[in-house]
């Protein structure tokens, strides 16, 4: 079934376009253009921009994945981001047993195989990460690597898996091997030196996980994790543009080493997003809501209640970044980090029809996935 638009302005993932018409069938984008195609025209007031990619979502919709890792939670949880631009997505799994990863990995798999939600894969984030760099990962469950983690990595049935680990504490021939078996490698979590993460990149990372935050500092004598991660000209960090885990200047300063190509707009959501929810049980504690901070009893940072549309708009609006590059930040760059620049991530022909209405403050109106309505504000604002 053919259906077209014409919106305000569209941005492609290259460019801005006025009053364009986009004509999507059977859930991919057939052209795009600023000449009338003909046929019946479904108007759109505000910004139509790519759908938001998000590789670190740990929970949305009153849901955290590690508490309830089933293809129902994973609906809950994909519907509550929705709201908010995200159509596509990687759930991620906080350090856990064996068990729970198996259990995580499973859903994945029936979800994707329904093919109808944003989720597009699995974000392991641990257990193979730093005691001293832990954050709030419990570290009862902070292990080595095992035949049982590698043999679940490389499942082929969970769409993109990136694994988030600590390189101080996998061998580099162990992170080769994973990459050669097609596992998106991040580095963080970690104390480690900037000579062990040149190794790690040098045996096949390609990210980083919230830059800046649970990883060895940049100094003057010891450029750490955070330093080799900036000045590298070929890897992806993921940023929480939330205003508490990274001030506004330290963004900036990141946005400016590593380019709007290099940097992507990460949630580190918890279960809060999109939903009233105040406190949420997480292995032996709880995580409180503060306003849009989110916190252990102890007032340590734990996840965030960040949402896409937020990033964007504190990245242009607060943190002063064109908004065209604000935008990629948040759907071309995590495209292109998951080896999905030819699918996802912009809006041109033969791309699926992920897409995002936005209004004059950049608040999400209407979510379409493979060209689908998943969700309108049924509102002007």
């Amino acid at each position: 079934m053919l259906k077209t638009y014409q919106a305000t302005s569209v941005f492609t993932g290259q460019q801005f376009l006025d009053n364009a018409y986009i004509t999507i069938e059977d859930g991919v984008i057939k052209t795009v253009s600023q000449t009338h195609p003909g046929g019946n025209i479904t108007s759109l007031r505000g910004v139509l921009t790519p759908g938001f990619v998000d590789v670190q979502v740990n929970g949305g919709g009153g849901v955290l994945f590690n508490n309830t890792p089933t293809s129902e939670a994973l609906s809950l949880l994909s519907a509550a981001h929705t709201t908010f631009g995200t159509t596509s997505m990687l759930p991620t799994l906080i350090t856990d047993d064996v068990n729970v990863m198996t259990n995580a990995a499973r859903a994945i798999s029936e979800t994707i195989a329904c093919d109808d939600s944003s989720v597009i894969g699995l974000h392991f984030e641990g257990p193979h990460l730093s005691k001293p760099k832990k954050g709030i990962h419990p570290a009862e469950h902070i292990r080595l690597i095992s035949d049982a983690e590698l043999t679940l990595f490389c499942r082929q049935d969970l769409g993109k898996v990136v694994v988030t680990l600590a390189p101080e504490n996998v061998p580099s021939d162990i992170i080769r091997e994973l990459v050669q078996r097609g596992v998106i490698v991040c580095l963080g979590h970690s104390n480690a030196d900037a000579e062990t993460v040149l190794q790690a990149l040098e045996a096949g990372a390609t990210g980083f996980t919230h830059l800046f935050n649970a990883m060895s500092p940049l100094t003057s004598r010891a450029p750490g994790m955070v330093g080799a991660a900036m000045l590298d000209q070929h890897s992806y960090c993921g940023l929480i543009a939330d205003k508490h885990h990274v001030h506004p200047l330290s963004c900036q300063l990141a946005i400016k080493a590593k380019g709007f190509n290099k940097i992507m707009l990460v949630t580190d959501a918890m279960a809060h997003v999109g939903s009233s929810l105040e406190t949420l049980s997480f292995f032996d504690t709880e995580i409180i809501r503060h306003g849009t901070k989110l916190t252990l009893p102890n007032g340590n940072i734990a996840g965030s209640a960040l949402d896409m549309a937020s990033a964007v708009r504190h990245c242009h609006q607060d943190f002063h970044i064109p908004l065209a590059e604000a935008l990629c930040m948040a759907t071309k760059t995590p495209a292109n980090f998951l080896g999905m620049a030819n699918s996802i991530g912009q809006l041109t022909p033969g791309y699926q029809a992920n897409m995002v209405l936005l209004d004059s403050s950049l608040h999400v109106v209407s979510a379409w996935i493979k060209g689908q309505v998943k969700h309108t504000a049924h509102s002007d604002k």
